[in-house]
């Protein structure tokens, strides 16, 4: 991910009852995991109860042994013990499920909080972070990296809490056998503890890079199945394979590292050598007269307890170490912030459509201005045309008014206000811009529409999208306005995607009107219609046109030409051809 400033705030705050801290992933995830203690009170009283039962087996199953040895061995006693084992492992049951169930609950709710945060972490970064991110390695980080942070719950903490009174059984139960017999258990979590420390110093790295791959490999996939026309129209299929081959590959390397050191898991071999020397240790006491054969099988069956800590941890301290370096992702993107504000205490007033640029200067990285000290005054009610060249800065500047970027020098103001003291919603809600690339959301027509007027009503829509020129061609589809279109309206022509933009621009009936080459996918008749529609729409607003079509300039109150991101000349059509040759170049190519 591209490295972004983390100054200042980001322009919409995260509103919940819940705080969190984003310093460290360990102190994030705890934020979220304090909020669900009476889950976590449940789960650890399941845990902890579930171990101590677990030793009641072993125990009883000794002194039974005993009972059997003896000469008149008693079946009430027996029985006894058969049904205090019975009864304690139903017991156990119900405590395992209360762990389960308890870390189960955490995990979802942690998970659902993650998501909600980052979404509306990710709604709120600048348009600035969005053009340098990688959209598949977001959605990584948005789906699979949360989803790890829940995994790391469950069954990742589920397992490890859960285990580990398991080794604390031996060490408390062991010595009531012979006080000697806390030898093999206390040696054994000495060095568990130190391989398991070890272990997870070399894992830690290996499934950050495992997740940074996946990152990668997404990313790709998402560029290719995005760009999937472009791809086959330049028959460059093989090429974007061997691309996604070489990141599948770097992923499928980085996770045969992470199985390589899994493999060699230490605890597993000290396991094995507990068992056999504490079983030895036990055997020696018991040729000493100090223990009974019942208290060798009773001890060997607690030894054995330390079986589920090991085995365990080999799976579960994984999945937590690949939650920790999915909450770091996850929090690199909450953490690069930028310089824009909602500012909720801004100025917010109905918009009157005054527009001043004063020796303004932005770029999209610092020390590479696209825009340099532009002084340009608009009067409330003004059309004005802003022709160029491409790349001469034109909708960068446009841009500049809603705040979608924000000036490094000089100040944007509306109605005498700089931007940044707007309380932005405000400032938004009466400003609307239609692009070229037109995006169109995965709904109906009406929805699509009505997207920045959610409560309008159907006589509204249509009215807006008749003003539009969009009303004849909606009525020629089946469902007419409630006609389900692709994502980016790929079900739709350039035209017709174009004039459902304007129906929602004119839906909404901004006060600051902004057109960036937004006729161009229309076809000439077409183009006449709506000409008339957004002549009628610009009375009593200010308009910017972003064009190249004479058409759409002549009738400009005021028209600005720029050229290599500086103010190359203003004023009328006739002025302008008089007297700039860049305005003039403009029309001769």
């Amino acid at each position: 991910m591209t490295a972004l400033s983390n100054e200042g705030i980001a322009e919409f705050s995260f509103q919940s009852k819940y705080q969190t801290n984003h310093n460290k992933p360990g102190i994030w995830i705890l934020s979220h995991t304090i909020r669900q203690w009476p889950w976590i009170l449940l789960a650890m009283f399941g845990a902890i109860s579930n171990a101590a039962l677990a030793s009641v087996v072993p125990i009883y199953i000794g002194r039974a042994f005993n009972e059997i040895l003896t000469p008149a061995p008693s079946m009430a006693i027996i029985g006894r013990f058969a049904l205090i084992l019975g009864l304690s492992q139903i017991l156990r049951g119900f405590l395992q499920f209360s762990r389960n169930f308890g870390f189960e609950i955490i995990a979802q709710n942690i998970e659902r909080f993650v998501r909600q945060e980052l979404f509306v972490n990710l709604l709120g970064k600048s348009m600035t972070f969005h053009n340098l991110q990688s959209v598949g390695d977001l959605m990584a980080r948005a789906t699979n990296d949360v989803r790890e942070v829940n995994y790391m719950f469950s069954p990742g903490f589920n397992l490890v809490i859960g285990s580990l009174n398991f080794l604390v059984v031996p060490l408390v139960v062991g010595p009531t056998y012979h006080p000697d017999l806390i030898a093999a258990p206390a040696a054994f979590i000495i060095l568990y503890v130190i391989a398991l420390w070890h272990y997870l110093t070399i894992l830690n790295p290996i499934t950050r890079e495992v997740r940074q791959t996946f990152g990668e490999m997404n990313s790709r996939l998402s560029e290719a199945i995005d760009g999937v026309e472009i791809v086959k129209s330049s028959a460059q299929e093989d090429a974007e394979i061997d691309l996604f081959s070489e990141n599948a590959i770097s992923y499928r390397d980085a996770s045969i590292e992470q199985g390589d050191i899994e493999s060699r898991f230490l605890p597993l071999l000290l396991l094995g050598i507990t068992m056999g020397l504490g079983l030895a240790h036990a055997l020696i006491l018991m040729q000493q007269g100090l223990i009974d054969i019942g208290d060798v099988i009773g001890y060997f069956g607690i030894l054995s307890l330390l079986g589920f800590p090991t085995f365990v941890s080999l799976f579960a301290y994984s999945q937590i170490s690949l939650g920790i370096a999915g909450a770091r992702r996850i929090l690199e993107l909450l953490n690069t912030e930028n310089n824009l504000d909602q500012n909720l205490e801004g100025y917010s007033q109905p918009i009157k459509g005054e527009i001043s640029f004063d020796n303004v200067t932005f770029g999209y990285l610092q020390n590479e201005p696209v825009l340099n000290d532009i002084t340009i005054n608009i009067q409330p009610g003004q059309t004005v045309a802003i022709v160029g060249q491409t790349g001469s800065g034109k909708t960068s500047l446009a841009k500049l008014i809603n705040r979608t970027f924000d000036v490094q020098r000089g100040t944007v103001s509306v109605d005498g206000v700089d931007v940044r003291d707007w309380y932005l919603e405000s400032l938004r809600s009466q400003i609307s811009i239609i692009e070229q690339d037109v995006f169109l959301f995965s709904k109906s027509i009406a929805e699509n529409i009505a997207f920045g007027k959610q409560d309008a009503t159907q006589e509204e829509i249509t009215e807006a999208a008749k003003e539009a020129q969009a009303h004849d061609f909606i009525m020629t589809f089946e469902k007419g306005y409630d006609t389900i279109i692709g994502e980016r309206g790929t079900t739709l022509s350039g035209g017709q995607r174009q004039r459902l933009a304007l129906a929602r621009a004119f839906l909404t009936s901004p006060r600051i009107l902004i057109l960036d080459d937004s006729t161009s996918a229309i076809d000439s008749e077409t183009e006449d219609r709506i000409q008339q529609a957004i002549f009628r729409a610009a009375r009593g607003r200010t308009t910017l046109i972003i064009t190249h079509r004479l058409s759409q300039i002549r009738w400009a109150d005021l028209i600005v030409v720029l050229r290599q991101g500086k103010v190359a000349a203003i004023g009328s059509h006739d002025e302008l051809m008089e007297k700039s040759k860049s305005y003039q170049k403009i029309f001769s190519e």
